[in-house]
C-alpha cells in the first residue's frame, strides 16, 4: 500500500469516529443569507437610506421654482463651485502626490519606513478641526512655510490655495492606501519582461505598471474628491469664510441652518450629493472601461 492510501485511510478512520465534520455538513454554522441580507439593509437603511431619504424629503417642501432659486442664487453658486473645484483639483493633486507615496513604501526598503508609513495614515486619526488650526498656523502670513510664499506674494492661508492644500491634507491617505496594495501585488518579473523586450523604465511604467494601476488610481481619485467635497473642519479655520470668495458650501449649510433656514440647506445638500453621486459614477465607468480594456473582470 502506498503511502499516500495509507493516509487517505487514515483520514476515513478518523472521519468515521469523529461525526462533527458530518454534521458540519448538514447544519450551517454561520447564518445563510436570510439574516444576513436581511441585517444589511436594516444597517444601511438605518445609516444610509433614511437619513438620505429625508433630505430629499426636507427639500421637497419647497417647489422646483424656490429650489432652483436657492441653487442658482449668487452666493450658493460660488461656494458650490469652490466646493466641487477645490476638491477636484486636490483629488488630482493627491492622485499624483499619493500614488507616488505608494510607489515609495511599497517598493522600497530604507530607514524610517515605518515612521513615514503611519505618517501617511495621520489625517485618518487627526481630527479635522485640529487639523485646520495646524494648517493654519504653518500656512498663516507669519507661519513656518506661509511666510515663504508671502515674500513672493503668493498668501496661501485665507485663500482659494488655502482650500486646496486642507483639501489635499484630508484626502491623501484614500490614494495612498488604496493604490499601495496593488503595487504590492504587481510581480516584479512583469517590469523584468517588458526591459528584456527592450522597453525602457519610463515605457515600462506607463505602458506595463500604470494600465494595472488604472482601476485603483481611479478609486482612490473618487474616494479622495468624495472626502474633500464635504470637508467642513480642517477648512473652517484656513479659508477665511468670505462670501463670494473663499466660501465652501458645507459652511453655507451650517449658516443657513443658523437661521433655522432648514429647507434651504437640504436644497444644497440636496445638490451636493446629486453633483456628488454623478461625479462617482462617471469614475466608476471609467474604471469599468479600462478594466475592460485591460482584460479585467468588470463585474
Amino acid at each position: 500500500m502506498t503511502e499516500l492510501a495509507v493516509v487517505q485511510e487514515q483520514v476515513q478512520k478518523r472521519t468515521s469516529l469523529n461525526p462533527l465534520p458530518r454534521l458540519l455538513g448538514r447544519r450551517r454554522v454561520l447564518p445563510g443569507l436570510g439574516p444576513t441580507l436581511g441585517f444589511t439593509w436594516i444597517y444601511l437603511g438605518a445609516l444610509v437610506l433614511i437619513p438620505i431619504g429625508a433630505l430629499f424629503f426636507q427639500a421637497a417642501r419647497l417647489s422646483w421654482a424656490e429650489a432652483a432659486a436657492i441653487v442658482t442664487a449668487p452666493r450658493t453658486a460660488a461656494s458650490l463651485m469652490l466646493s466641487f473645484g477645490a476638491a477636484f483639483v486636490a483629488a488630482l493633486a493627491n492622485t499624483l502626490i499619493g500614488t507616488l507615496v505608494a510607489w515609495v513604501l511599497a517598493r522600497y526598503k530604507f530607514a524610517g519606513r515605518s515612521a513615514l508609513d503611519a505618517i501617511v495614515d495621520l489625517p485618518f486619526a487627526l481630527p479635522t478641526s485640529v487639523a485646520g488650526i495646524a494648517l493654519t498656523f504653518v500656512y498663516s502670513e507669519h507661519g513656518w512655510i506661509g511666510s515663504l510664499f508671502a515674500k513672493v506674494g503668493l498668501p496661501i492661508a485665507f485663500t482659494r490655495l488655502g482650500i486646496v492644500v486642507a483639501l489635499t491634507f484630508v484626502g491623501m491617505p484614500f490614494v495612498v492606501r488604496t493604490v499601495q496594495p496593488v503595487i504590492q501585488e504587481i510581480d516584479p518579473q512583469v517590469e523584468e519582461a517588458a526591459a528584456s523586450l527592450g522597453a525602457t523604465k519610463v515605457q515600462a511604467f506607463f505602458r506595463v505598471i500604470l494600465p494595472l494601476l488604472g482601476p485603483a488610481i481611479g478609486a482612490g481619485f473618487a474616494l479622495s474628491f468624495a472626502r474633500a467635497v464635504g470637508e467642513y473642519g480642517s477648512v473652517l479655520f484656513i479659508a477665511g469664510n468670505m462670501p463670494m470668495k473663499t466660501e465652501i458650501a458645507p459652511l453655507l449649510i451650517v449658516s443657513k441652518l443658523e437661521q433655522f433656514d432648514y429647507a434651504g440647506a437640504a436644497v444644497i445638500g440636496a445638490s451636493m450629493l446629486v453633483v456628488s453621486l454623478a461625479l462617482l459614477l462617471t469614475v466608476q465607468l471609467f474604471e469599468r472601461q479600462v478594466e475592460k480594456r485591460f482584460g479585467g473582470d468588470p463585474s
